[in-house]
């Protein structure tokens, strides 16, 4: 977690991101936050569509049911996926926030097109989804898990000022984050089922295994890279969490140890959290990652102020 830079004795650090002023210019203009509105607007319509209220095909049977809870061995239970509501309330608390004069600054000009990228490509995996294009919908979340990233690598250029921003950006972006990674993982797996591939030749069993644990490496570098940012790792343990539900609900596709692997999986994801923000706080930088960079080279100039 990037922390502020102090004036120490040789006078104060070069000004971050964070603390420079919006430009003002193109997305960041009165036009600009307009257009945000209704991309965000746009975004919470179709993801309308995709639950059914709006007269589309709810998501868990659209595309020929890959998609629902038993439609592979690591797709999680239906309550996991409550968390897009909370991520849209979060998106359009947001809409609202970057109005106002405290939410101006070079930071929020340099993720806003990345934001927005985020929101439109969500909204293109809705209308794949629907259109059961699953092969499509596997490249669009790819995608929409890369922009999500480079929001992430943005975020850590300078520190939120104030709750609202380290909520409505650092927090609903981190929730987005660690949700679309686990289910960018359960997209291909929908899509590979779709093709008559489940790992062979592995059991099915064992392939959910394999992906579960490859989550939760993924999960664990960036813990590392984020200095233990909570919001991804929550999101991301909450659908392992689920997972595991689903593979124990007495229906469907049942098997305890992939149930008992999430559980600890998303275990382990919480404890590779804490320790990064343990070590975060230990570091010089407040970053984990330079931390263990240090310890990788041998100690040599080291960031956390300890030979």
């Amino acid at each position: 977690m990037s922390t502020a830079i102090d004036v120490g004795p040789q006078g104060p650090a070069p000004t971050t991101p964070h603390a420079e002023p919006s430009s003002g210019r193109g997305l960041a203009s009165r036009g600009g936050q307009v257009a945000t509105l209704l991309v965000v607007l746009f975004a919470i319509v179709t993801a309308f569509v995709g639950s059914g209220v709006l007269g589309g095909t709810p998501i868990q049977e659209a595309a020929g049911g890959w998609l629902s809870e038993d439609g592979t061995w690591i797709a999680p239970a239906s309550p996991a996926f409550s968390i897009w509501s909370v991520i849209y309330t979060g998106v359009l608390a947001y809409a609202v926030w970057q109005f106002l004069p405290s939410a101006q600054s070079r930071r929020h000009d340099r993720l806003r097109p990345w934001i927005l990228a985020s929101l439109l490509l969500n909204a293109a995996w809705i209308w794949t989804v629907q259109l059961g294009a699953l092969g499509l919908s596997v490249l669009v979340i790819l995608l929409l898990l890369a922009s999500l990233c480079r929001i992430l690598v943005l975020l850590e250029t300078g520190r939120a000022r104030g709750w609202a921003e380290r909520v409505l950006l650092d927090g609903v972006q981190g929730l987005h984050l660690g949700w679309v990674t686990i289910a960018a993982v359960t997209n291909v797996a929908a899509w590979l089922g779709s093709l008559g591939w489940f790992g062979a030749p592995l059991l099915p069993t064992t392939w959910a295994l394999i992906m579960i644990v490859v989550a939760t490496v993924v999960a664990a570098f960036t813990a590392v890279y984020d200095g233990g940012r909570f919001a991804p790792a929550a999101a991301l343990a909450w659908g392992l969490v689920w997972v595991g539900v689903g593979r124990t609900d007495g229906t469907g596709l049942q098997s305890g140890g992939v149930a008992l692997t999430a559980w600890g999986c998303a275990g382990v994801v919480m404890l590779c959290w804490l320790a990064a923000l343990l070590l975060s706080r230990r570091s010089a930088t407040g970053e984990a990652r330079d931390l263990v960079l240090d310890a990788l080279d041998g100690g040599d100039d080291p960031v956390d102020g300890i030979r």
